[in-house]
């Protein structure tokens, strides 16, 4: 049993993120386009038979490129958002700065929110919950293993430090998530661990 934890394509510079509507750069559509090459040429080796994805635009851009590539495709949902950074998300960060001087993800206390948005610690119990649901439905055969999941930076980064047993704060150092990289979760005797990590052959 196997899930593969994909980061969207490349989105647009000098905006803040999180929540926002912005989408790919050609950049990123061209990206999304080669994993799902890839993943087409790769079939047996990936045996992806669900493929799930973040509601956001840049999200959902990835997955339409790599879902024409499958013939499979994507189901979208709000719960592998990244964090929602409310009143900041898709602002430009010059007009960020201005209005919310200081304000960042790693500036935030764990318990204080975004303005109009979640705090950390939500966030964080948000993404683990999602996730515990996730393999326990592939446990019980609710939904067909391997799964293919398209996801945000700040949201794998949640379930590295999730899946290791260690701590996590906004502040904790940021594993390497390349774009469009793929991380693979597999269930072994010891419960799901993370088996191969930010791999980007398509990209090479």
């Amino acid at each position: 049993m196997n899930i593969y934890l994909v980061r969207h394509g490349k989105d647009e510079e000098g905006y803040r993120g999180g929540w926002s509507r912005l989408g790919l750069v050609e950049e990123g559509i061209i990206q999304s386009r080669k994993l799902g090459q890839y993943l087409r040429e790769h079939e047996q080796s990936y045996g992806i038979r669900t493929f799930i994805a973040s509601d956001l635009p840049r999200a959902m851009q990835t997955a339409n490129e790599i879902g024409q590539k499958l013939a499979i495709p994507p189901v979208y949902t709000e719960e592998w958002r990244e964090m929602n950074n409310g009143d900041l998300a898709g602002m430009p960060n010059t007009e960020a700065e201005a209005q919310y001087p200081g304000v960042y993800f790693n500036t935030l206390r764990m318990d204080t929110p975004f303005p109009g948005g979640e705090t950390p610690a939500h966030f964080q119990a948000r993404i683990i919950r999602a996730f515990d649901r996730l393999c326990a439905k592939i446990e019980s055969g609710e939904i067909e293993s391997n799964l293919l999941l398209v996801t945000h930076g700040g949201v794998i980064n949640v379930l590295y430090y999730h899946l290791s047993g260690e701590e996590w704060t906004n502040q904790s150092a940021f594993h390497s998530i390349e774009q469009t990289s793929i991380h693979t979760v597999t269930k072994t005797a010891e419960g799901w661990r993370i088996t191969a990590r930010n791999a980007t052959p398509h990209l090479g």
